[in-house]
């Protein structure tokens, strides 16, 4: 028995979101596949968290219940600012009543510039005007934020494996985790989103939750669990997780890009910060599709394709100073 459950977390899913589950499950295939999770991140640049107890539709945002205004002034909003919108709430212990205390976040991602910002709202209807002047009614947090995908709603996947890894990181970090709505990847449950650094990561398991986020904490990152940022793009991503795994890089703010030019057959250069020993570093990385004998989700009702990222070349930028050794990859 874990040490959520041991707590006495909720750890199982409600009738409605196992109503109708079949028996194939899209996390479990996955792992029997080793499916490549890398560049997988969802892209954003900015989060926007809003606290909403459940039950938690299929569609964040679409069945949350809100009035059409409230939906309208949050797509804006987002659209705006290349936000991601997500409901979460706190793990919950068996029996404990559904709460929501109004508190809702703005979390800027951009490299150098994270930021966490909280707020609060007697009612949903009072969105629209506290996101008109956001950062007039929100106070800074230096507080990270842990989100665990736990929307059984949306795929079983998510709430089986999720729920457990939220429990044990509610233990240790009470006031920084929550459960969260669809973040992307079902099939790579659990999956975890880091905050201010929006880091992604698949896979986790519950054993690890804890350690995972003192090493966060501490400033590393562990390209183990890694799907991506969520601020790059999905060619980013995997340049600079293979640029951590060669250069063996775990800090966070480490290998900032700071370039990206598309090539042909699906090549793309992407230029990285070495630090002061490596300079600069461009990694090559090639784009290809592999078919998957089996439905990517839960709830999808055929196969399809994944799109992986290949090395073809990581070096040392042509008069960049002398250090660390760089070694070239082919591929």
């Amino acid at each position: 028995m874990s040490t959520g459950a041991r707590a006495g977390y909720d750890l199982g899913m409600t009738s409605s979101e196992s109503d109708g589950a079949a028996s194939f499950r899209c996390s479990d295939a996955a792992r029997d596949r080793d499916d490549p999770f890398v560049a997988t991140a969802p892209p954003a640049r900015c989060w926007l968290l809003v606290e909403h107890p459940g039950p938690w539709g299929h569609q964040a945002l679409g069945g949350a219940g809100y009035a059409p205004e409230v939906v309208d002034a949050v797509d804006a909003f987002c659209r705006a600012r290349g936000a991601r919108f997500q409901l979460i709430r706190r793990p919950r212990m068996r029996g404990e009543p559904l709460a929501d205390r109004g508190r809702f976040a703005v979390v800027d991602t951009t490299p150098g510039a994270e930021s966490v910002r909280w707020g609060r709202v007697a009612s949903p209807d009072d969105l629209p005007a506290a996101l008109a002047d956001v950062e007039a009614v929100t106070t800074p947090s230096p507080e990270p934020v842990y989100l665990v995908c736990a929307h059984g709603r949306h795929d079983a996947c998510c709430a089986m494996r999720g729920r457990p890894v939220a429990a044990e990181l509610a233990i240790a970090y009470p006031e920084r985790t929550w459960e969260t709505t669809h973040t992307g990847g079902d099939r790579f449950a659990a999956n975890v989103v880091l905050l201010p650094h929006g880091l992604v990561l698949g896979r986790v398991p519950a054993t690890e939750a804890v350690a995972v986020a003192e090493r966060y904490a501490a400033g590393e990152v562990d390209t183990v669990w890694v799907r991506g940022r969520s601020f790059l793009t999905a060619p980013a991503q995997a340049a600079q997780h293979h640029a951590r795994l060669i250069l063996q890089e775990p800090r966070v703010d480490a290998l900032h890009v700071l370039g990206v030019v598309a090539g042909e057959d699906g090549a793309t250069a992407v230029r990285l910060d070495g630090g002061p020993e490596r300079g600069p570093v461009r990694v090559v990385v090639r784009e290809r599709w592999e078919a998957s004998p089996t439905p990517l989700t839960c709830s999808a009702a055929r196969a399809a394709s994944m799109r992986v990222f290949d090395l073809v070349d990581l070096e040392p930028e042509l008069g960049a100073p002398a250090g660390v050794p760089v070694t070239g990859v082919a591929g």
